[in-house]
């Protein structure tokens, strides 16, 4: 039975950080992944097999060939966790901005 991993478990690893960002150029075969990254293709095979299980990789096979293609689709479920934070920076940005403008205009005096 196939393990459902967490996207952001599978984004732990910074091996497969690299998987996702070389797939998001171009699809790629295992063989050419496994030389991106100097090791056997076993070790990146693991690697794509938890980004499938989480669906951030799709397989789709080409001839003989088994492609993998980044799933932009499950990578929201990463940007509506991170924009919680967007949202928190910004608001301290602008507090800061406020603060600096502030310092500006009384240094000016």
């Amino acid at each position: 039975m196939e393990t459902r991993r967490d996207v952001f478990q599978a984004i732990a690893d910074p091996t497969r950080r690299a998987i996702l960002l070389l797939l998001a150029t171009q699809a790629m075969t295992p063989n050419a992944l496994a030389e991106e990254f100097h090791t056997s293709r076993q070790a990146v095979s693991k690697h794509i097999q938890i980004l499938t299980e989480c669906e951030l990789v799709k397989q789709e096979q080409r001839g003989r060939e088994i492609y993998y293609h980044i799933h932009a689709d499950q990578l929201k479920e990463i940007d509506k966790f991170m924009d919680q934070f967007r949202t928190i920076w910004e608001a301290q940005f602008n507090q800061l901005d406020k603060v600096i403008s502030t310092l500006k205009k009384s240094s000016r005096h």
